[in-house]
């Protein structure tokens, strides 16, 4: 209970620590010359995290982590039935938790029904820190609820949840941040975590970049299910952010960004296809 008594506390900190930090790295050192003013985009970026924060709170009171408390109570899921010590637990928890995010990713992207949920994330016409905050409202309640699933199937510990959403959202605002790394670095660093060099490409408007570099926190499942792609074809000035289907400026308008998903421009990304 302690734990789950901390865990908005956790969470707000993290939060806010890392997107400071992010906003003035991109402030200082840009990796690419921005295209539209703040004040374009932010306040519909933000605007999505209240209302993706208030339906979360309404739809999941305790939510993974309570979930996962509760399977710890009754001894229910995988880890619990292989009676492992704590630090293998954590360990297995955080990455299978991973690897579920990177395919729930694909899924989304190969699902027509979902890509049009997803593709909201896509459509922002620039890519910084509130990109990774991006995400409709109904995608974040099935994301949730496949999360929840997970958790209570696998067993997996509290403070292993814990710790791997709070890795997440950081590892996301870092991997979207409109910041410049040395490419020696950015070499080194996404051996182990998805750098903002790798994960930009997965913006681009060619259908075969967007369907590449899917992982938000560890690179190695790209690398591992042929997803990964070093670099845009265009190069990272070059390349070109967003959805060709939605670039008009009202579109970056908060009220667009919740109706999106029942106008057109629904193109699905096969997960199979457009690799070349």
């Amino acid at each position: 209970m302690a734990l789950l008594a901390h865990e908005k506390a956790l969470r707000l900190g993290a939060f806010l620590g890392v997107f400071a930090v992010m906003a003035l790295a991109e402030a200082l050192v840009p990796r690419r010359r921005r295209g539209l003013a703040r004040l374009q985009r932010w306040p519909a970026n933000l605007g999505i995290v209240v209302i993706d924060t208030l339906v979360l709170r309404l739809a999941f009171p305790t939510a993974a982590v309570g979930v996962a408390m509760l399977a710890a109570a009754r001894g229910f899921g995988v880890l619990h039935w292989l009676h492992l010590p704590p630090a293998p637990a954590f360990v297995i928890a955080l990455l299978v938790l991973d690897l579920a995010i990177y395919a729930q990713h694909v899924l989304f992207h190969a699902v027509p029904l979902l890509w049009r949920l997803h593709r909201m994330h896509h459509t922002d016409l620039d890519f910084d820190v509130t990109t990774a905050l991006r995400f409709h409202p109904v995608e974040i309640l099935l994301s949730m609820a496949l999360k929840i699933g997970l958790v209570a199937a696998l067993g997996a510990p509290a403070a292993a949840v814990l710790a791997f959403e709070v890795v997440l959202n950081a590892a996301a605002m870092f991997n979207h941040a409109n910041a410049r790394l040395p490419l020696r670095l950015d070499a080194a660093l996404r051996l182990v975590l998805v750098t903002p060099d790798m994960h930009r490409v997965h913006h681009s408007t060619r259908i075969e970049e967007t369907n590449s570099n899917y992982g938000f926190n560890l690179p190695w499942w790209d690398r591992l299910f042929g997803t990964y792609r070093a670099a845009p074809r265009a190069g990272q000035e070059g390349m070109t952010i967003g959805l060709d289907a939605f670039r008009a400026p009202e579109e970056l308008r908060l009220d667009r960004l919740l109706t999106q998903p029942l106008r057109a421009g629904a193109e699905a990304y096969p997960l199979l296809g457009h690799r070349g």
